[in-house]
């Protein structure tokens, strides 16, 4: 092969990085938390393939051009000169041997655009959690090729960022779709205590992140996954381990729903974005079990079916005539007020009403609504909620945990998000509201005679599971 003027010499990589060189699978995940030496392995792990395989095509990627310049592309202009040439217009580094380094961006959705008709053979995703997942999906539609090069995608991510679900269903839970396939997908966890390098030359960046509050420092110190910083509903939890005993998570098994529990209809109306319709059964304590949904997705995230008004409604009143769970039953429909504007003609709500399907308006407050799904979503003492989600229903189990604040309204969320579930529930829970929990009481078991004169332990002490009727305004 043609070989470059120049000699280049690799430091030596840390455990974890040298891990993530070898790495062969289809999809590899690298990093999980701050500091762990993510876009030195990328710069190091691009330049090698591209001097030992001939005629290759790589991709890096960031989210913003500024971002690729500061992180990968200045540093490589030092890197590879003498061993490379850069095309700034292209933006794409040329070696010898004709393999090719490019780079692009995403931005927005007007971004892809750039990826139409492209083939590479690897792709380095770098801090791919902050794409949205459409995004990350239609670029790696790009890694391919007829050629024999074994094509390989490279995400190095921290949790958190509009695709932190994404990466934490397919990396950290592996929970896969039917068109994924597990042996095809590795996560090397790197933590800012591997880079030995960093530690070395800045010992103040490890105090800096311990100096954290408590979720970013989880996350980027301890690359924890379950709550990152912006999340709108951190207070949401999927736990399998108690799908069964139904503590300390919102996921459940289903069950039969007894005769004489009151079901709802909850409804968020979508053509270019998805529709969503849930299902709720209401037990005499108050307490709410989403039961069934209808969402109208396609394969990509956050695109509707695009199903006209009468067929969406023509399917909900098939479902509640033939669902054993919904059949006879009276269903107490709640719905977007949006939907009885009928200033361009019929309004949706008509149209669900000439297929049997009836609603009334529900409130559209957005604050209290979203307090009203944190109240519920509350643990008691005893770690029960007053909602509870059956594991059947996908559409909010992906959904709900993406969601983030909106940066310009603090108390609000971010509607760029999936929020067509969430919408939906807000509706639902405004038409029974409750008061929030009080707040828990001091423990005071250690002045207790048991742990001052019986020397018991708490934890051997099994508390009794109750949970406390809860007052219904105004319902």
């Amino acid at each position: 092969m043609t070989m470059p003027s120049k000699r280049l010499v690799m430091p030596p990589p840390n455990e974890k990085q040298e891990l993530a060189f070898k790495e062969d699978h289809r999809y590899v995940a690298y990093g999980g938390a701050r500091g762990g030496g993510k876009s030195w392995f990328v710069r190091w792990k691009a330049t090698l393939l591209a001097l030992y395989f001939a005629g290759i095509k790589i991709l890096i990627t960031r989210k913003t051009y500024r971002e690729l310049l500061n992180n990968h592309i200045a540093p490589l202009l030092g890197m590879l000169n003498g061993v490379a040439k850069y095309n700034k217009s292209d933006k794409c580094f040329t070696f010898p041997n004709g393999s090719t380094i490019w780079f692009g961006y995403c931005a927005n959705d007007g971004d892809l655009g750039q990826y139409q008709g492209a083939e590479y053979d690897v792709w380095f995703a770098d801090e791919a959690g902050q794409f949205q997942e459409h995004w990350l999906t239609t670029i790696d539609a790009c890694v391919r090729g007829a050629n024999k090069f074994p094509k390989r995608t490279y995400y190095t991510l921290n949790p958190g960022g509009p695709s932190h679900g994404y990466f934490k269903r397919l990396f950290i839970d592996r929970r896969f779709t039917e068109d994924e396939h597990p042996e095809d997908y590795a996560f090397i966890q790197a933590l800012v205590t591997d880079n030995l390098a960093l530690m070395e030359s800045q010992p103040e960046y490890m105090r800096s992140l311990e100096k954290l509050p408590p979720k970013i420092r989880e996350a980027w110190l301890h690359g924890g996954w379950d709550v990152y910083e912006g999340q709108f509903f951190e207070d949401f939890f999927d736990r399998p381990e108690h799908y069964a005993d139904r503590q300390y998570t919102h996921v459940i098994d289903p069950f039969e729903i007894p005769d004489s529990w009151k079901i709802y209809r909850s409804f968020d109306w979508g053509y270019n974005k998805p529709f969503s319709c849930g299902w709720w059964a209401v037990d005499y304590d108050g307490v709410v079990y989403r039961i069934l949904e209808l969402y109208g997705c396609n394969k990509t995230p956050n695109e509707g079916v695009k199903w006209t008004p009468p067929q969406v409604f023509a399917e909900i009143h098939r479902i509640e005539t033939e669902h054993r769970w919904l059949a006879g039953k009276k269903i107490i429909g709640i719905a977007d007020p949006a939907i009885w504007d009928a200033e361009t003609g019929e309004s949706i709500a008509e149209v669900a009403a000439k297929h049997q399907v009836f609603f009334t308006p529900g409130d559209n407050k957005r604050i209290p609504g979203w307090m009203q799904i944190h109240y519920r979503l509350a643990f008691d003492d005893n770690g029960f909620p007053m909602m509870y989600i059956f594991s059947n229903c996908k559409a909010f189990i992906r959904t709900i945990p993406l969601l983030q604040y909106d940066e310009h309204k603090p108390e609000d969320l971010d509607t760029d998000g999936e929020d067509h579930v969430a919408d939906e529930v807000r509706y639902f829970c405004m038409s029974r509201p409750i008061k929030p929990r009080a707040a828990a009481a001091p423990d005071t078991y250690n002045e207790t005679p048991m742990a001052m004169f019986l020397d018991i332990p708490k934890e051997d002490i099994k508390a009794v599971s109750r949970r406390p009727r809860m007052e219904i305004i105004d319902g």
